[in-house]
């Protein structure tokens, strides 16, 4: 598969996490209006849907794109499902049972129906890891991305049905009959309501690729892929605790009401969110570039290949990182700052929250030396080692600078992980990279950054600060598209017939 193929593909995995995801983001206005506590419930729990998202998991996906390149597929298909099927019942069922401590623990005791719904959104989630590997694997990126778009839409309209919809029917007494099991008191749960029926929906669209299912446990090919993907639990629950750990410990660490530890998370989780191109754009990557990697590895110039694209990808994150950053008095819009004005009190984690994703999208690129070597266990210990430095410096700073302290350990974490990686990948996987510009296009997107911060102190109109971004934005893609990388985007059939 060629660069250029890989493009494309990622192009069609980013309709689906995008487009699709950024129709999601929508949810954030739709929710933060129900005030800053209640959308802290919400980013706490989900906080944890990621941890046991990999509990339920356990790298089997990772591990199917690995020996479905080499063993018979359908075999690797029905082992893998098979036994994710045999954990997530018993998962599901053990987590219902212990609805009440868990809802304590995640700092909502009054409302352990939302471990239940937890319960069901993994479960479901899970089932359809493996039938949607197979699209994957198969390069069948446009269905891919119809059935994620149905979650999404489907996700978003029930959101808007139950929250606002349904109050306006209550509040004016419409279809009283229909509407009884409407409880208008019950405010942000509905959310994970919606996030159930889309999670059910989504199964019944893969039905294709679960037919193909037949009950099978080969003994054998199931210990070597759970020797393979073992150590990527370990990575992988590393990677959600570097992810999402801020989001339940701010809770915990903060002194003060419940309601006020809420509210922080709140604001702090709205503005997470505004990381999103660069988070939207590193997912519809991984989805191509994943399954490509381990294909190209077989190929003489593979090295070569992951240089390219390894400079291509900060490139573009680049842009993203300016396009949020020096834009934030409109995204800041997107948090609904007009009706809940808290929230802008987050806004300084949000530059620090972008440089964090940029180095964790820089950092996937990396991993795939220990992947193809079969080193998985080293990226474990790299993983661990920013999994500690995430914890430590939340731990010792979330009760004196609150969520200030949950962006810098982001940064420093995945820092620390960039160059361990890079180190340790040179002499195990040497790719020549070409860091001295990815170095030089990184001073210079911070370089345009702080310019417009710095022009930003002299001047009182908004229209004017969003100007000088713009003009700024314009000065950095004459560089990079038309001066600096010039011949790279001349090769790209839709940018080049723009670069003489």
């Amino acid at each position: 598969m060629s660069v250029r193929k890989l493009a494309g593909q990622t192009m069609w995995y980013g309709l689906s996490s995008i487009v699709g995801r950024f129709i999601n983001y929508l949810l954030t206005p739709l929710l933060t209006v129900l005030g800053s506590t209640q959308y802290g419930e919400y980013t706490t729990v989900y906080a944890y849907i990621t941890f046991f998202n990999i509990i339920f998991t356990y790298g089997m996906e990772t591990a199917y794109f690995r020996f479905a390149r080499d063993e018979d597929e359908s075999k690797v298909f029905n082992t893998s499902s098979t036994s994710l099927l045999l954990t997530t019942l018993p998962l599901v069922a053990l987590m219902i049972s212990l609805q009440n401590p868990l809802a304590v623990l995640w700092s909502v005791p009054k409302h352990p129906e939302y471990v239940v719904l937890f319960a069901l959104i993994v479960g479901l989630d899970t089932l359809a890891v493996i039938p949607f590997s197979k699209l994957r694997f198969e390069q069948r990126p446009v269905r891919f991305a119809f059935i994620k778009l149905c979650n999404i839409l489907l996700n978003v309209a029930l959101v808007i049905f139950f929250i606002y919809v349904c109050p306006w029917l209550h509040k004016n007494q419409i279809a009283v009959g229909l509407m009884q099991w409407y409880n208008p008191e019950y405010g942000i749960g509905y959310a994970f309501v919606a996030n159930a029926f889309a999670s059910g929906l989504t199964l019944l669209l893969l039905w294709k690729e679960v037919l193909k299912f037949r009950f099978e446990l080969n003994p054998e090919l199931w210990k070597k892929m759970m020797v393979y993907a073992l150590p990527l639990i370990i990575v992988g629950f590393g990677g959600m605790v570097n992810e999402s750990i801020d989001r339940a410990m701010l809770p915990k660490l903060l002194e003060g009401s419940l309601e006020y530890k809420n509210s922080q998370n709140g604001i702090y989780g709205a503005n997470y969110k505004l990381a999103i191109l660069i988070v939207l754009f590193i997912q519809a990557f991984r989805m191509g570039a994943e399954p490509f990697f381990l294909k190209q590895s077989a190929e003489a110039n593979a090295q070569i290949t992951y240089a390219r694209i390894m400079k291509l990808f900060v490139i573009v994150c680049s842009f993203c990182f300016l396009g949020v950053a020096m834009f934030l008095d409109i995204w800041k819009y997107f948090m609904r700052v007009d009706v809940k004005p808290e929230y802008a009190a987050g806004l300084v984690v949000v530059p620090i929250l972008l440089m964090a994703k940029l180095l964790l999208g820089i950092y996937y690129n990396l991993s795939i030396w220990y992947k193809i070597s079969n080193k998985t266990m080293t990226g474990a210990w790299i993983t661990l080692g920013g999994t500690l430095i995430t914890l430590g410096v939340n731990f010792y700073f979330i009760p004196q600078y609150s969520f200030v302290a949950c962006a810098w350990a982001s940064l420093l974490c995945y820092l620390f992980m960039v160059l361990s990686s890079y180190w340790l990948g040179q002499k195990h996987y040497p790719v020549p990279y070409d860091v001295k510009s990815i170095g030089f296009y990184l001073i210079l997107m911070l370089s345009v950054y702080g310019i417009h911060v710095f022009i930003g102190h002299y001047l009182e109109s908004t229209a004017l600060h969003l100007a000088s971004g713009l003009v700024l934005l314009l000065i950095y893609t004459y560089l990079i598209v038309f001066r600096f990388e010039r011949k790279t985007f001349q090769a790209f059939p839709i940018i080049g017939k723009w670069i003489p």
